[in-house]
């Protein structure tokens, strides 16, 4: 747990000081548009640059909020109508569920010219991780521990009520826990390699904080830092705390998805069964509040000057959304998703265009100064942070490709 700490503590202070040179960069820049600063900055090649990982960085938002679609719907019916035998039944079919809701429900919300109700989601979705947290600290002192335990006191129960001479209390007391409850501050395997890429794409709220930073009251640098301060401070806080306590939960038993994790060690809960409501209301209400970036960044570097079309705006659209769902069902593992993004377009917006830019466009501090030079080992820790983190990646691919897969 302590590589977490340390990792979490490394990568948030970084993304508050590359916001540091965001905010420095868009003064000096004359811009609050993050294309615009790279335009201004190298061009085209800084504008596509700018656009490609706004992009990739959303479609990968956009992928991991359905991919939570995919696993989490399939539980919430099972659970609600009591099925038993899944087989066969197309919907419980997470594939099939990701497509329907796209259509049914994400995809008119995403066709709207504008999103008057994204401060109604975005107060909606905090307030569901809020609550996603509470629950994850609870059931720490629910859950015993050796998991083992979990596991055979679930089926003792669910055996229990169809055959009541089932019970059998000496298989519990057979289960040791050895190692198994105690925390291991350490941990190296071939997941680790997914740790940074997580945790940078998880940071990333760049492509947003100069429009915010247009729109706040009273308008300063210091005050718009201040605000990256506390708002930085309460995503550390509740990556800590989810990562700490579902942690000390499982253990090693702990998977990529740690809902489904409560699944398969506790059936079916009614508090989990809400948790999982709320989250996927807001993941689904948040998809078309992503797509919006997205299309914007699309329409201003391929259309920019050209009138508004709805029939172009509806292809534009449709495009991005079957391209995720795409993603979404051939995709193994949303880790893969968060692993990728997080190594390429994250970095990108991270580390490698704020410190660029602010090399490029702030002309008044010399390159010997202590910001420039700060700012230059900034970039390179960037870059070194983006190929090493897809090298691993994509050697832990191939190591899976050879060893039959995830």
């Amino acid at each position: 747990m302590k590589q977490t700490l340390i990792l979490l503590t490394f990568v948030s202070i970084f993304s508050l000081y590359s916001v540091h040179l965001l905010l420095k960069t868009a003064n000096e820049g004359g811009s609050l548009l993050y294309e615009q600063l790279g335009h201004k900055a190298f061009g085209l090649v800084g504008k596509l640059a700018a656009s490609g990982s706004i992009t990739m960085q959303n479609i990968g938002a956009m992928s991991s909020y359905l991919f939570i679609v995919k696993y989490e719907l399939p539980l919430v019916i099972q659970a609600l109508m009591n099925i038993e035998d899944t087989t066969g039944l197309w919907y419980l079919n997470g594939d099939y569920l990701v497509l329907l809701v796209s259509l049914v429900l994400i995809l008119p919300l995403s066709l709207l010219r504008n999103l008057g109700y994204l401060g109604y989601t975005s107060g909606l979705s905090l307030l569901c991780m809020m609550f996603f947290l509470i629950v994850v600290i609870c059931k720490k002192f629910q859950i015993p521990c050796p998991v083992e335990v979990a596991l055979i006191i679930n089926e003792t129960v669910n055996s229990t009520l169809t055959q009541p001479t089932a019970f059998a209390p000496e298989m519990v007391f057979n289960v040791t826990d050895d190692d198994t409850c105690k925390p291991r501050y350490f941990i190296f395997n071939s997941q680790t390699v997914y740790a940074v890429p997580i945790l940078t794409f998880s940071f990333v709220c760049h492509p947003a904080i100069l429009p915010i930073y247009e729109e706040l009251k009273g308008r300063s640098r210091r005050r718009m830092m201040d605000v990256s301060k506390i708002s930085f401070f309460a995503m550390f806080l509740m990556y800590l705390l989810a990562a700490l306590f579902g942690y000390l939960t499982f253990y090693e038993h702990v998977e990529s998805e740690l809902l489904h994790t409560y699944s398969t060690i506790m059936g079916t809960d009614i508090l989990l069964l809400i948790v999982r409501l709320a989250v996927l209301v807001a993941v689904t209400l948040t998809v078309p509040v992503v797509i919006f970036p997205i299309r914007s960044s699309i329409t201003h570097l391929l259309c920019a000057a050209k009138d508004f079309s709805w029939w172009r705006h509806s292809l534009i659209t449709v495009s991005i959304l079957a391209f995720t769902n795409l993603l979404v069902i051939f995709v193994p593992t949303i880790r893969d998703i968060f692993g990728f993004i997080g190594a390429s377009a994250a970095a990108m917006l991270i580390f490698i265009l704020p410190s660029a830019f602010y090399i490029k466009l702030v002309k008044k501090e010399p390159m010997k100064s202590v910001q420039k030079i700060g700012a230059v080992f900034f970039l390179l820790s960037g870059i070194v942070v983006m190929t090493g983190s897809m090298a691993l990646i994509v050697l832990d691919w191939v190591h899976n490709a050879h060893g039959g897969g995830h």
